[in-house]
């Protein structure tokens, strides 16, 4: 079993920049790829980052590639997301995930979930 707890939410302006993190305990972190996917109300989940247990890989949806940077620090077993210049359509709950999968984009490939952080970006 593998824990997952995100922290790093809130309210920004447009423009801002907010990084969240999330702490995995219990099974060996390392053994896992991260990822990053996002839901608003009335929608279904969907895949924000992702990357490898090694680093070497990383994924972004196209709604956030060049403002979003998924990153990871082994030694403290967290995932980081990095969001700079963040729109109104950013608004969701922001979950956690590890798989298997080095480049998992889809909610089925993820083993394990944190309850979520909400981020809120007004115009």
């Amino acid at each position: 079993q593998v824990q997952l707890v995100e922290s790093g939410g809130g309210l920004v302006q447009a423009g801002g920049s907010l990084r969240l993190s999330c702490v995995a305990s219990g099974r060996t972190f390392t053994s896992y790829a991260m990822g990053w996917f996002r839901q608003c109300p009335g929608k279904e989940r969907e895949f924000v980052a992702s990357i490898s247990w090694s680093r070497i890989t990383t994924a972004y949806a196209d709604s956030v590639k060049g403002r979003f940077t998924i990153s990871r620090d082994n030694a403290k077993n967290t995932v980081y997301l990095q969001m700079n210049t963040l729109k109104p359509e950013d608004t969701a709950v922001y979950y956690c995930a590890a798989g298997w999968i080095a480049t998992m984009r889809r909610s089925d490939e993820c083993e394990y979930w944190g309850q979520g952080t909400q981020v809120t970006v007004s115009s």
